[in-house]
């Protein structure tokens, strides 16, 4: 007998076993009504009227609901209230422009999309049937109704379409299936050793890959939600200090924020030998790692992976055999990506590039055939990373062959940024490229060929800011009088790289 594997398996279990216990604890700082502490009956309950409501709507098992805000409870609610019963969530990044908003909504055929308060302002120019602003629960919610069952539930079915920057101008739309993300929170869970005595701080934003999966996992096991709107240093310590935090997922930059916060704390830093975190995107150098060891006491764990995968891949984890090694020494095992997380397999193609073979992998790019077979290999999918695997079995990330800046956990496309500024009239050529960063993981930078008319740094700054959101706009510009190419006039950024990544230990800029 296959019973299918969907998204509301993790809910309906918290729900039964830990009906009475707190579930949430929202924001107390959010421009709607914070949901206060909300157990995991009232969770459940929030789901079904989401649920109901979008019934009522008449949307359709299939049909797309968008939704752009900061996390919140309604939010992490919203990963149930939507695909539980068969519908497809689109988790939009809360930072991007209006421009970016209005591509991802028309292009995911979203019917209905929900927007935090402070961005209500996205709302008025999308064409959709249903707009609503996260607070307005008349609205979201029909309390007390029952939604209509899911016909014939399906682990294939698509639950999340999660849009990424890629290699052209245009984010992909990324289809995960119930499957996907069932396998994928299970094996993170495993790896992470989560149980219903953690607590989860949420530093991730959970529009980012579903947040990795915690959104389903911890509520699996019956754990506790932290939710922070806003990544502070200083804010991480108080919330790890008052709700006894014990784990939370981020970029290096967070792990930067809370370094910076530890050396001004006042005391003890909390959660001393308590807190984990998970931490991917651009690897924090290993003296990073170290400090992060050392005067948190806090346990670093670093995975790789992509939207495409769910995301997990692989997992780096300070092991047995570890534990009499010098600090340092640990710390440089602990940058490399990791070992295949369980069910993953991993393999290098002859010019170097790492390929996964996984039940994590995504089911294609919404409405993008071309692109979907350009990054399927068989059974395996393209990262469009260059690595390989050391005498260890541990992957190492040399180069990104995907023109993907991480900076700050997020994805920049290169190509995007370098759209922007071309659309300058003062710019003749331009290529932009990631370069080290201690706090960022990869800084934004723009190396520009003018036409000589006097444009500053300042000019080209705003100019990006009217049509990119801020994370994506370069921290940083250079003026230059040519760029390197090759003899068929193909760009050479490698090039352009060297100066800025001499003496790191990989180029994934």
């Amino acid at each position: 007998m296959l019973y299918p594997l969907t998204i509301l398996d993790f809910l309906d279990r918290a729900e039964h076993v830990y009906p009475d216990r707190v579930a949430i604890v929202d924001e107390p700082d959010q421009p709607a009504p914070s949901l206060g502490e909300i157990t995991y009956r009232e969770m459940a309950a929030l789901a079904r009227a989401q649920a109901a409501r979008l019934d009522q709507l008449g949307v359709p098992p299939g049909g797309r609901v968008a939704i752009i805000t900061q996390n919140s409870a309604r939010l992490l609610t919203s990963f149930y209230g939507v695909p539980g019963w068969g519908r497809v969530l689109v988790p939009v990044n809360f930072r991007l422009a209006q421009p970016e908003v209005d591509y991802i909504v028309g292009h995911s055929g979203a019917s209905v999309v929900y927007a935090d308060p402070a961005l209500r302002d996205l709302l008025p120019g999308l064409d959709v049937p249903h707009r609503f602003v996260l607070g307005d629960d008349d609205d979201l919610y029909l309390r007390g109704a029952e939604p209509r069952g899911w016909a014939g539930p399906d682990e294939q079915a698509t639950a999340t379409i999660n849009y990424t920057s890629g290699t052209t101008a245009r984010p992909k739309g990324v289809q995960l299936t119930h499957r996907n993300l069932w396998l994928n929170a299970t094996v993170f869970g495993l790896h992470t050793m989560i149980s219903d005595r953690d607590v989860l701080l949420h530093t991730l934003p959970m529009f980012h890959v579903n947040g990795w999966g915690m959104p389903y996992g911890l509520t699996g096991v019956g754990g506790r939600h932290i939710v922070l709107r806003q990544v502070d240093g200083a804010e991480i310590l108080r919330r790890v200090d008052r709700h006894g935090v014990t784990l939370m997922c981020g970029a290096p930059a967070v792990v930067n924020m809370t370094l910076e916060a530890a050396a001004a704390w006042d005391g003890p830093v909390p959660g001393r030998g308590k807190v984990r975190m998970v931490v991917a995107g651009a690897p924090p150098p290993s003296r990073t790692i170290e400090r992060f060891m050392a005067e948190l006491d806090w346990e670093f764990i670093q995975i790789y992976g992509l939207t495409e995968t769910s995301p997990l891949l692989t997992v780096n984890r300070s092991r047995a055999e570890w534990d009499e090694l010098a600090p340092h020494e640990r710390a440089r095992r602990l940058m490399r990506a990791g070992v295949p997380a369980l069910g993953v397999r991993l393999s290098i193609s002859p010019d170097g590039e790492v390929l996964s073979t996984t039940n994590h992998n995504l089911d294609g790019y919404w409405n993008q055939p071309g692109e979907t077979a350009a990054v399927q290999k068989g059974d395996s999918f393209r990262t469009g990373d260059g690595g390989y695997l050391d005498e260890d079995g541990y992957l190492v990330i040399t180069d990104r062959k995907k023109d993907v800046i991480i900076s700050g956990g997020e994805n920049v496309s290169s190509i995007e940024v370098e759209d922007a500024l071309m659309s300058h009239p003062a710019v003749r050529e331009t290529a932009v490229i990631g370069i080290p960063d201690a706090k960022w993981g990869e800084m934004v930078t723009a190396l520009v060929v003018t036409d000589g008319s006097g444009v500053t740094v300042a000019d080209l700054t705003a100019h990006c800011r009217e049509h990119l959101a801020g994370y994506k706009c370069p921290k940083r510009i250079e003026f230059v009088t040519t760029l390197p190419r090759t003899a068929t006039g193909k760009l050479q950024k490698f090039k352009l790289r060297e100066p800025f990544w001499a003496g790191q230990d990989s180029q994934v800029g």
